[in-house]
């Protein structure tokens, strides 16, 4: 009886029934997590365990495209996927419908990370804006930027809580500028995880960015005369101070139209640039100097008169004249200077007129050979007083002279020391001497070794263009021990000398000396004797009067 009723129990479980299949079948799809890059293509698969499924598919707002199918499965293909979406995946069974849901996330790497300085240039102690932005990520909420100042963090930020429609990221902070800070390298990370949806780590980096600090609150200045002599160089210079980085200041020179180039030059906080400058226009003009550093640039301007005031001209009638000649020296100015300057010509007598020459008339002799002449010419410039002096020098020509002084007619040479004839002819042009002895002529120029045989006369001879003349010279050798002989007479002589006036002074004063050592004893005496002889005179009085 138990064995009939489980026969019958199992065959009515093999008789299907409405519902059941219902509760059975499953609907599946694949991938079951679906991450796809913005812009690509996704393979979907929809499935189902209803041996004989009805009507199914998949239901999206997306391109799509069966590319495959089976009893119990589909697969679609979905293009150009730009959005998050939720793709439905149906199936039917014995008229009972059923469905699953897949996620799809796109995603955009951080490709494009953008840094900004603003500004590039920052002065000390001012803000600067450091600025990075992912213009397309996606999702938002998985990515995260990183503010780097070399390689410290300066600021992170993520964007859980960003509209997740937006697809650009951005993150601005305020850095205060110092001068440690300058030439510092700033940069931006990003980073987008997508380890949370089943995918890697993306992440980018933005170009380096240098910042720059400045500090530039001076105006530079000009150092120059205010009188330029046309045609003259003139050492010109410009100088800023209180500025960093001073070594990258740049300058730029002109005077009027004429750019200068100036050579720079820094230390500290110092720079500064050296020109020289030619003015070839007379008149008033103007030298500036433009100062610039990163974006700052300052201009100053120096106002200069440009004179013309060439030298004097000198003018002498004759710059070698033969002695006793007349010759005429003449100062006079520049044709180029206006106005006429004021002129004075040494040894003239007399101040010229204005704007009339000096002059000056003198016969030549032998002793203004050399002579010096200048000619002063003073100007007055925009109120300053100018000089400018021309000078000259006279050559007076002559005949040759052996004068005693010079050329000594009686020399005494020692025997057996070095010795030269000791002979300088004077004249213009300077003569040239020759020394004869015995028919040959005498060295002059090496020292010799005296000898008696260097006893005699020398004729010596002194010639120029203009003439010569002779003169003999006795030389006589001595021995050594005359010589000492002679020294020592000569010795003894002067310190006889010198002993005989030593005691005459002081025999002179040694009587002066007593003298005076006298006197007081004297006056006592005399004293003495003029008091006794009153006394008898007053005795003798009083006898008389019966006193």
């Amino acid at each position: 009886m138990e064995l009939l009723v489980f026969c019958v129990w199992a065959l009515l479980a093999l008789i299907p029934f409405p519902g059941a299949t219902e509760e059975i079948f499953e609907v599946s799809v694949w991938p079951d997590q679906a991450l796809v890059k913005f812009g690509q293509s996704l393979m979907v698969n929809c499935s189902t365990t209803c041996p004989d499924p009805g009507p199914s598919g998949i239901e999206t707002f997306l391109k799509k495209t069966q590319v495959d199918k089976g009893p119990q499965w589909k697969e679609f293909l979905l293009e150009d996927v730009t959005e998050n979406s939720i793709l439905q995946c149906f199936f039917s069974c014995a008229g009972i419908q059923k469905d699953t849901s897949l996620g799809i996330t796109v995603y955009q790497p951080p490709e494009q990370v953008i840094l900004e300085l603003q500004p590039a240039w920052v002065a000390v102690n001012e803000a600067c804006t450091v600025k990075c932005q992912v213009l397309s990520v996606a999702p938002l909420e998985n990515l995260t930027l990183t503010l780097l100042q070399g390689n410290q963090e300066l600021h992170r930020k993520n964007f859980m809580n960003l509209d997740v429609a937006s697809q650009r990221a951005e993150v601005t902070i305020n850095v205060k500028a110092q001068r440690e800070d300058d030439r510092c390298n700033f940069s931006c990370r990003a980073e987008l995880d997508l380890s949370s949806h089943g995918g890697g780590l993306f992440h980018s980096s933005s170009a380096i960015k240098v910042l720059r600090i400045f500090e530039f609150s001076q105006s530079p200045q000009i150092w120059v005369s205010p009188l330029l002599e046309i045609g003259m160089a003139e050492a010109v210079s410009c100088e800023l101070t209180r500025v960093f980085p001073a070594r990258e200041v740049m300058f730029y020179m002109f005077l009027g139209d004429q750019e200068l180039s100036p050579f720079v030059s820094w230390k500290g906080d110092t720079a500064w640039a050296n020109a020289t400058i030619r003015a070839m226009e007379t008149g008033d003009q103007e030298l500036s100097c433009l100062v610039s550093l990163g974006p700052m640039e300052q201009k100053t301007r120096e106002p200069v008169h440009v004179y013309s005031f060439p030298p004097p001209v000198l003018e002498i009638e004759e710059l070698y004249p033969s002695a006793g000649t007349d010759i005429n020296v003449t100062c006079s100015g520049h044709v180029l200077t206006s106005p006429s300057p004021t002129l004075r010509l040494k040894g003239a007598p007399d101040l010229p007129a204005p704007g009339e020459p000096a002059w000056l008339l003198l016969t030549a002799r032998e002793e203004d050979n050399g002579r010096n002449f200048s000619c002063e010419a003073s100007l007055e410039v925009q109120g300053q007083r100018l000089i400018k002096t021309t000078t000259m020098q006279l050559h007076v020509l002559y005949q040759p002279r052996l004068e005693e002084s010079d050329c000594p007619g009686n020399q005494t040479w020692v025997k057996g020391t070095e010795q030269m004839l000791a002979c300088i002819p004077k004249g213009n042009p300077t003569p040239a001497l020759v020394c004869t002895w015995n028919g040959v002529i005498f060295n002059l120029d090496e020292p010799q070794k005296a000898t008696q045989n260097h006893t005699g006369t020398y004729c010596c001879t002194a010639t120029n263009q203009l003439g010569s003349v002779s003169k003999d010279i006795a030389v006589l050798v001595q021995g050594l021990d005359e010589g000492i002989s002679s020294t020592i007479f000569v010795i003894i002589i002067v310190a006889l000398g010198v002993g005989i006036i030593t005691i005459a002074l002081y025999l002179n004063y040694r009587p002066c000396k007593i003298e005076r050592r006298k006197l007081p004893y004297r006056q006592k005496e005399k004293n003495k004797e003029e008091e006794s002889q009153f006394a008898v005179q007053q005795a003798e009085k009083c006898n008389a009067h019966n006193c």
